[in-house]
């Protein structure tokens, strides 16, 4: 007769580096399913306001740098929502070379007024910082 084979969980209770890559592995998958199922923010204005918004910020000379695998910057499109065409935005990864020549080094970066503002801004905020009315 050959070897007896133990059960799994006897295998598992010798081998603590395999319990810890299923573990991570779990958790990985979990948080995973976490952030793909939040569904993303839904503007706060009237289509309206934020068109106006929106086409002030441009006019303005207002850029947001950013790429489009960037979650950070979804989330800020998002805030503008079908408004978003008419931001002025730089996609860094097709044109890499105007965020090389404005040294941009993180995602969203917002250039108002000659000042770089790094990361997702509430409209408010924008409005605040460029002058454009917002409502």
């Amino acid at each position: 007769m050959g070897k007896k084979k133990g059960s799994v969980f006897e295998y598992l209770k010798k081998s603590p580096a395999v319990v810890a890559i299923i573990l991570i592995g779990i958790v990985g998958i979990s948080l995973a399913a976490f952030v793909f199922s939040e569904s993303a923010p839904k503007p706060a204005y009237p289509q309206e306001t934020l068109d106006n918004f929106s086409k002030c910020l441009t006019e303005k000379g207002v850029i947001m740098y950013g790429a489009s695998w960037c979650p950070h910057c979804q989330e800020q499109k998002a805030l503008f929502g079908d408004s978003f065409q008419y931001v002025d935005f730089v996609d860094c990864e097709k044109t890499p070379n105007l965020c090389s020549a404005a040294e941009i080094k993180a995602f969203p970066t917002w250039i108002i007024n000659g000042e770089k503002h790094l990361g997702t801004k509430p409209l408010d905020i924008l409005a605040v910082y460029s002058g454009c009315k917002l409502g």
